[in-house]
């Protein structure tokens, strides 16, 4: 069974569709790129992949025991998020708060977790300075490592590099597809798509609808693919 299963599925607010016609399925080891334009629905689709929003029609399943606790979620970042008061250490320890249940303190297991992951980011130096005095490009490093605190399977990212420099985007797209080559499944919300291309095995395109769904090089070979990266129709 696929790590993730959309089937006929739509998702939406209020009665009406934002997003509809998902059939897709993700497989573990997968780097999916989900691109479109804005309003296209791929916001909508992420909650619904972390189980914040309920399909209006169709199913989104779950295999290989994956629960919405063990996604590792990196959202996109709010101006009071990137100006949260805690230690780097402390956000990424946060990071093991869903799968502690009731338990009102970290374990050891879970501290040391949280080290492996500074380590693993290149932000152990970090670890004792204030989030808010960080870089862009260095915060989301520190939001990477709290979200791979909470998962060995899947991690979601929704547009990680909006707002960050040209080099630091290059590096976070890097240090993404090396995670994914070390065994971790990723599906990552784009509007980079010459990055999409380049690192993605697998593309969804959103246009209020499932316009596509495939590899990256079938899609680069498709009608709206040339249309989407800005290359030319057929004739």
């Amino acid at each position: 069974m696929a790590l993730v299963t959309c089937q006929n599925a739509a998702f939406g607010y209020e009665g009406n569709t934002a997003v509809s016609g998902l059939n897709f399925n993700v497989n573990s080891g997968d780097y999916l790129c989900i691109v479109g334009e804005n309003g296209s629905g791929k916001s909508t689709l992420i909650k619904g992949l972390l189980k914040l929003k309920k399909p209006q029609s169709g199913s989104v399943l779950a295999g290989d025991g994956l629960s919405p606790a063990e996604i590792g979620y990196l959202p996109q970042q709010t101006a009071a998020q990137k100006d949260f008061p805690a230690s780097a250490y402390e956000v990424v320890l946060s990071g093991g708060m869903g799968a502690r249940g009731i338990l009102p303190f970290y374990s050891r297991r879970d501290r040391a977790v949280a080290e492996e992951k500074l380590r693993l980011l290149n932000v152990e130096s970090l670890r004792n300075r204030c989030y808010r005095e960080l870089s862009g490009g260095q915060q989301q490093r520190v939001l990477l490592a709290r979200a791979l605190v909470a998962t060995k399977k899947l991690l979601l990212l929704d547009e990680p590099t909006a707002g960050l420099d040209p080099t630091a985007t290059a590096d976070f797209y890097e240090l993404a597809a090396k995670l994914n080559r070390g065994g971790l499944t990723v599906i990552i919300v784009s509007h980079d798509i010459s990055c999409a291309v380049k690192y993605a095995s697998h593309i969804l395109h959103l246009r209020q609808k499932q316009m596509f769904f495939g590899t990256a090089s079938d899609y680069l070979a498709s009608d709206i693919g040339k249309s989407f990266v800005g290359g030319e129709r057929d004739d």
